[in-house]
């Protein structure tokens, strides 16, 4: 079994550097705590990242990591799955890596139903470039590209993820760790695409979706909910000013791209063997 330890990376002089208090802390924690409850092998695992202060995180998790180019998570994540579908692939951005210049790739890694846990860092700024505003600012709210307020309607994105094809839909909170952990393992155990999308307080330039404001607004999914529901999941997903439901909005099973693509039925494309293809031909078409 991967022990919490054996996924730090401070012991080979590589720590966090995310300002203290920042809400990276409990999902950098929630990741290696679900990764050791799964006991998954670190070098069978890989973590994908784009660019931002919550994609840092492969540098701070003990397994195989890639960190990408800003809004490219996802389709470096899908290769490597497409190409290694026995790996187990984590792909995490922050919001404006997923919901602004990522859009596109969100989109149709949903549709498509690729096989893997996707977990945003949702803290309505963009933190790595000092604070100016994201798709999921709320409207109104100041920031370093907004003096003036927000003039937008934000992003929904768990609402885009219900009705563009995600199989699992959930919202956790950075703030509560054990539930946290427990949706990426339930997460992790889906076939298919799995969208988290956590809150996660910046403490130095998001001074109003702080740890009190979430921690006033947000309640656990009743038990009672069926998540295969999905006008009761868009429910969910549209609540935010006066509560913000926490948990499992929806899930449904149904094949996943691998499923659909008869050459991955007996082995991964990394196993088929190139040694017999010769590309030359094709190559001369272009001289």
């Amino acid at each position: 079994m991967v022990s919490l330890q054996d996924l730090d990376t401070t012991g080979v002089g590589r720590k966090p550097d995310w300002c203290p208090g920042c809400g990276n802390f409990g999902i950098l924690m929630a990741m290696k705590q679900a990764v050791s409850e799964l006991e998954l092998d670190p070098k069978n695992t890989v973590l994908v990242s784009g660019i931002g202060c919550g994609p840092k995180m492969p540098l701070w998790v003990n397994v195989s990591g890639f960190q990408s180019l800003h809004g490219r998570t996802l389709p470096v994540a899908a290769g490597i799955k497409l190409a290694n579908h026995k790996l187990d692939v984590f792909a995490t951005s922050g919001d404006g890596d997923a919901y602004g210049i990522g859009t596109c790739h969100f989109i149709h890694a949903m549709r498509r139903n690729i096989d893997m846990v996707y977990i945003v860092h949702n803290n309505q700024v963009y933190g790595l470039t000092q604070g100016q505003a994201s798709p999921t600012t709320d409207k109104g709210m100041h920031t370093k590209s907004t003096p003036f307020g927000v003039i937008e309607v934000p992003m929904r994105p768990l609402s885009q993820a219900i009705v563009t094809g995600a199989t699992f839909v959930a919202r956790g909170f950075a703030g509560d760790i054990p539930h946290l952990k427990s949706l990426i393992v339930e997460a992790h155990k889906h076939r298919g695409f799995a969208l988290i999308d956590v809150l996660q307080p910046c403490v130095t330039f998001n001074k109003i979706n702080t740890y009190k404001w979430f921690q006033d607004k947000v309640y656990k999914v009743s038990a009672d909910h069926n998540p295969s529901d999905k006008m009761e999941a868009l429910k969910l997903a549209e609540q935010w000013d006066k509560k913000i439901p926490l948990g499992v909005y929806y899930q449904e099973e149904k094949p996943t791209y691998n499923d659909e693509l008869p050459q991955l039925a007996d082995k991964t494309l990394r196993e088929y063997g190139v040694e017999d293809v010769n590309i030359a031909p094709l190559m001369k078409e272009y001289e």
